[in-house]
């Protein structure tokens, strides 16, 4: 448990630095959509994420792929810079809890409030306008969308806002329908 604390304050620090010189620069916006973007690629690949969390790897290779892949992405200087030095200070580790703490950051300064969705296939624009709205409505505020994908709920979505949840995954009805047999032979 108190390696769970030390990363999450490494991430706080790191998350605040960045969000004070993205809001100096006026650049909140693009960094965010930046770090988004790159934690959607080390979901995605297996690859990235060994780069990322491996402590084989020295700072300078774990520098130059991070290099590559924010090139690639075309990101802004601010954010290259970011990640650069997370590389060379050896806080790759803690790159997932950073962005979430500039997220978090960044929209409690807006007044929103963040659903985090999990599906068991991707949402596609429309799906996560509408799911946008309808939560929207019912919370009476700005809402964002935090989207993950588990396949093993097989269908249905889990959103989380806050302290509340609702699991409306094919995965939990069969698991209560299986409980609910139990009880009946």
């Amino acid at each position: 448990m108190a390696t769970n604390t030390a990363v999450s304050e490494i991430a706080n620090r790191y998350a605040t630095a960045l969000f004070d010189l993205a809001d100096e620069k006026g650049l909140l916006d693009e960094v965010a959509g930046d770090l988004s973007r790159l934690i959607s690629a080390i979901d995605e690949s297996q690859d990235l994420q060994r780069v990322v969390r491996s402590p084989v790897l020295n700072r300078e290779d774990q520098g130059k792929a991070m290099a590559a892949i924010l090139s690639a992405m075309e990101v802004n200087d601010l954010t290259r810079n970011f990640v650069g030095l997370i590389a060379q200070n050896r806080r790759l580790f803690a790159l997932t809890d950073m962005v979430k703490g500039y997220l978090d950051e960044l929209a409690r300064r807006r007044g929103e409030v963040t659903a985090e969705v999990t599906a068991a296939r991707a949402l596609n624009e429309t799906q996560i306008k509408t799911l946008q709205e309808s939560l929207q409505s019912t919370l009476g505020g700005k809402v964002s969308i935090a989207h993950a994908v588990d396949p093993a709920l097989i269908g249905g979505m889990i959103v989380k806002v806050g302290s509340k949840m609702v699991d409306t995954s094919l995965r939990t009805q069969l698991n209560r329908m299986q409980i609910a047999m139990k009880g009946v032979s």
